[in-house]
């Protein structure tokens, strides 16, 4: 099973937003995602997957853990 789904985005800058990523073959999105700021990788921010047990919407949302290591 591949495909993709929009994951929300909980804290830091990306806060409220959503990100498109593309599952794996068994339907799982990557573990983390990379979050660019206008410097690229420099100023990325690290968001770490978790399950979301809203209810509603994908069962992950992807929560800031802080600033890429420089």
């Amino acid at each position: 099973m591949e495909g993709s789904t929009e994951i929300p985005l909980v804290g830091g800058v990306g806060d409220g937003g959503t990100v498109l990523v593309d599952l794996d073959v068994h339907g799982r999105p990557p573990l983390t995602h990379h979050h660019l700021i206008d410097d690229g990788l420099a100023q990325a921010e690290i968001y770490e997957l978790e399950a979301a047990d809203t209810g509603e919407g994908p069962p992950w949302r992807y929560r800031w853990r802080g600033p890429a290591p420089s």
